[in-house]
């Protein structure tokens, strides 16, 4: 099983700001949406809430809802699981594919983060003032295996890349 984790990361780690993403990078979505299709994605309950009602649950993909919060059920998806830690999340995951995506908040990466094989990260060539953080990657345990550059253009105002690192 591979467990992956997928984010839009600012120069200064920042991935967002009052529950909400602070850039607007079409392709970007485009990318998540394609990727993590088809698979399990782990989040967290702030993270779940915080998708537009129209595009929840995720299409596609079981969505496996970490909270610390006992009663929390996700009332607009009957069919999402929902689980009281990380660990219990990749065991729900386990049994349906072979690829699994972390896909946030700050704290599920931070918590995820030693457990990952993959990153599929958006490298956006920009900081930006957030509450949000995408944990540090110490270059030594990730290896860069591809990165696809994504310039500035009348629908993105920000150049980036997408890069996908892989633990050695």
């Amino acid at each position: 099983m591979i467990v992956s984790m997928i984010a839009a990361v600012a120069e200064n780690l920042v991935i967002g700001k009052d529950n909400d993403l602070v850039w607007s990078l079409p392709d970007d979505m485009k990318y998540f949406m394609q990727t993590t299709s088809g698979h399990p994605v782990i989040m967290g309950r702030k993270n779940y809430d915080s998708i537009p009602v129209r595009f929840r649950p995720l299409k596609n993909r079981t969505n496996i809802i970490v909270t610390r919060n006992a009663s929390y059920r996700a009332e607009d998806c009957p069919d999402c699981i929902i689980v009281n830690s990380i660990e219990d999340a990749l065991t729900s995951a386990k049994k349906e594919n072979k690829e699994i995506f972390i896909i946030g908040g700050g704290q599920i990466y931070e918590l995820a983060l030693p457990l990952a094989n993959r990153l599929y990260l958006t490298e956006i060539k920009s900081s930006f003032e957030g509450d949000a953080f995408f944990p540090a990657i110490d270059k030594s345990v990730w290896k860069e295996v591809s990165r696809k550059k994504h310039y500035k253009d009348e629908r993105h105002n920000q150049e980036f890349d997408f890069v996908i690192y892989k633990r050695v």
